[in-house]
């Protein structure tokens, strides 16, 4: 089984007055696994739905390996769907659910057992191949569905949030399989999803989507460390996202040799509180400020906004040395929260100026973890200029 590039180009969609979808265009490439993620209402599922041929667009095409699908009806392009509520048929067995797709094309029974048998080995249902569906846990009987769309051999797998109804674990261990599955099996595999742990998980690619637009599409590492805009940043994870304007932007080699630029920032948000240790202990004018490296030059008074991931930041009870280097930012705050869940713990600490800094610290050996840190303990916390990431000029 190969899978198909799928083309979506220049796409939109109204519903009346709501524009559902407006002028979405990109590409999916062949036997890729490409996720649409974004929260209720961002337009994800009409767009599956339109390459599905359950929708048709008001405007643009899709394509499939560069032949235009729009005219086939559902049933005459290359693609099968897998819905979130399984829609298997209570009556029959898993056996004849799964068989049913090719009763309808009237292959041999032969045949039919054949392939029925291999599909249900393929998604490890063959042992419970004569029980009902309302014998089947939920991940099986989403297993069943996810086998009798594969057994007509589509060159898409479409699959529309087929895990939301399932328990945390059992989703979790349901998308490993799928994961698994996908790298058998090689067909494009287009899955739908609000959840971006899931997104970030299983994803060759993802596109973030909000209010009918595609707002980045990128690898899990390029759309969690690289955020095009601020939604994205915010929507991918968890971090700090902060507004500033640009002082100073100067050439910078980073330590691993790479040519940026140095971007120092006002942070009216953090008061411009960032001290530095070592030679000096008292904090000086010109290193009230925040610094962040970027690839692109910047120009002072340019408005941006940047972000800093809270497990990025480091956060200690005494003030760290940081042995004179000036691309440390450090500032003194109060733990307003901790949470402790297990193999991390996140703080939320208060600084002098009454700004909230999240901070994750990884729980990576219990004897060389270093003291406690408690509620209402003075902490301080830090990070480096490249751990910053600017998202977007605001000005746009």
């Amino acid at each position: 089984m190969n899978g198909s590039t799928v083309s979506i180009d220049h796409v939109s969609k109204h519903f009346g007055d709501f524009h559902a979808l407006d002028d979405i265009n990109f590409t999916i490439k062949q036997g890729e696994f490409f996720s649409l993620l974004g929260p209720s209402g961002c337009g994800k599922t009409t767009l599956l739905r339109i390459i599905a041929g359950f929708e048709f667009p008001d405007e643009g095409t899709v394509l499939f390996d560069d032949q235009n699908i729009i005219s086939l009806p559902a049933n005459k392009r290359q693609s099968n769907t897998v819905f979130q509520s399984y829609a298997l048929f209570p009556h029959l067995s898993v056996y004849e659910n799964v068989a049913f797709p090719l009763r309808l094309k009237k292959i041999p029974k032969q045949e039919i057992d054949e392939k029925v048998k291999q599909y249900l080995h393929l998604v490890q249902l063959e042992q419970h191949m004569y029980k009902k569906p309302n014998q089947l846990s939920g991940g099986q009987r989403q297993r069943v569905a996810i086998a009798r769309a594969l057994i007509n051999e589509p060159k898409v797998l479409l699959l529309d949030e087929p895990l939301s109804a399932l328990d945390a674990k059992l989703r979790s261990n349901l998308l490993v399989d799928l994961d698994a599955l996908h790298d058998k099996i090689g067909i494009t595999f287009i899955y739908v999803t609000h959840d971006q742990s899931e997104a970030l998980a299983v994803s060759d690619r993802i596109a973030v989507m909000n209010q009918g637009h595609v707002l980045q599409v990128g690898t899990p590492f390029e759309i969690y460390e690289s955020p095009a805009t601020q939604f994205v940043a915010q929507f991918i994870g968890e971090t700090n996202l902060f507004e500033s304007t640009v002082v100073n932007c100067e050439p910078y080699t980073s330590p691993k040799g790479e040519k940026e630029f140095m971007v120092t920032l006002n942070t009216p948000a953090l008061g411009m509180q960032a001290q530095l240790t070592g030679e000096t202990a008292a904090t000086r004018e010109e290193d009230k400020n925040i610094l962040v490296t970027d690839y692109e030059e910047t120009k002072p008074g340019q408005k941006i906004a940047f972000t800093v991931r809270p497990e990025k930041i480091r956060i200690t009870t005494e003030e760290p040395n940081i042995n004179g280097r000036k691309d440390i930012n450090v500032f003194k705050g109060v733990v307003e929260e901790p949470i402790y869940t297990g193999f991390q713990s996140k703080f939320y600490v208060r600084l002098e100026n009454g700004s909230i800094v999240k901070v994750f610290k990884q729980h990576v050996n219990y004897l060389d973890d270093g003291p406690e840190i408690a509620w209402k303990d003075t902490v301080y916390i830090s990070w480096a200029a490249e751990d910053g990431y600017i998202v977007e000029d605001i000005n746009k």
